[in-house]
């Protein structure tokens, strides 16, 4: 069983505690650890050859938090359909963190990614790389945040969570971070102050799962993982309850280096955008919960810069209070 170890300073009663928390695997064989992915090809981004052998190898990035672990598989079989229509081997480049991703399609380690919004908005000017295209779900180019809390809690509302212990995914998340702090500043507070403690999952399924087993008080995740599983296979999600949802924002992305040329990225995108007319390509996407693959704007991503931008506003506004 694949472990996650979250370790919190305090837990209500000032105890100190060590959780070892499985990652969701459900759906997949008993002995099959869903975050050892099988691709021939995979070499760690260090390894990559240079880009300027013409692209020899497809160098492909899927961030650990935007979509459950039991669809890697399908994610594979993607990457592996993108690979083989281009005549390219697919090398899987695997990190824990947003940041750490952002980072190698900076550096032209990695080809394309898909990432989650808040990294895309954050990192697209810092990083130079290119919005590619978006999934369309269930009709949709746009997800949520929900506030989660285990079912037989009383909490109703973010307020009811104050001094309780709160699970963010990665410090660069829209729906899993960026989302619930702008809820809490324009409270006037900070979640350092407004939580007891506060800890990282790392994925949306990590958060689901801490809430139902009453690991944690409440967490903010991901509304297309949450349905997923709800739909799937409510297991955990049947065991929370939603108290607030946010506004809709730009679905997850689909980016790639900004080291690849027009002419490489086009051809990526009319293989992406076609994929749903082939019934491989369609088989795929069923197992990803993807209608198809389209062309985005940037624009969809402008209420997170806003969300960013009161963030610091808020932030500094509170201080200034404080402090006078």
């Amino acid at each position: 069983m694949n472990l996650i170890i979250l370790r919190l300073k305090k837990y209500r009663y000032g105890l100190i505690v060590l959780v070892l928390m499985p990652i969701f695997n459900y759906g997949c064989g008993s002995n099959q650890d869903v975050t050892v992915i099988d691709f021939s090809e995979t070499v760690p981004a260090e390894q990559s050859p240079d880009r300027a052998s013409e692209y020899p190898y497809l160098r492909v990035a899927v961030g650990a938090m935007i979509s459950p672990k039991e669809t890697f598989t399908y994610y594979r079989q993607l990457m592996e359909y993108i690979g083989s229509r281009l005549g390219r081997n697919v090398q899987l480049i695997q990190r824990k963190t947003y940041g750490e991703i952002n980072e190698l399609l900076g550096k032209g380690q990695i080809d394309i990614a898909f990432i989650c919004s808040g990294p895309y908005v954050t990192g697209k000017e810092k990083y130079g790389f290119d919005l590619l295209a978006i999934p369309e779900v269930r009709k949709s180019t746009f997800y949520q945040s929900y506030l989660i809390v285990n079912k037989s809690s009383s909490f109703q509302q973010l307020e009811d969570l104050r001094d309780r212990v709160f699970a963010f995914t990665d410090p660069d998340s829209n729906t899993g971070k960026m989302v619930p702090t702008y809820w809490l500043t324009q409270m006037g507070e900070h979640p350092e102050d407004f939580f007891e403690n506060t800890i990282y999952t790392y994925s949306h399924d990590n958060s689901i799962l801490a809430v139902a087993r009453n690991l944690v008080d409440g967490a903010a995740v991901d509304s297309l993982i949450w349905e997923y599983y709800h739909q799937k296979n409510p297991v955990f999600t049947s065991k929370t309850r939603i108290i607030k949802k946010s506004e809709p924002y730009g679905i997850p992305p689909i980016v790639a280096s900004g080291n690849l040329s027009s002419k490489f990225k086009d051809t990526i995108r009319q293989l992406l955008f076609s994929m749903h007319l082939d019934p491989e390509g369609q088989k795929i996407l069923n197992g990803l919960r993807i209608d198809q693959i389209i062309a985005a704007t940037d624009k969809w991503y402008e209420s997170i810069r806003k969300i960013e931008e009161n963030i610091v506003i808020l932030k500094e506004s509170t201080d200034a209070s404080a402090k006078s």
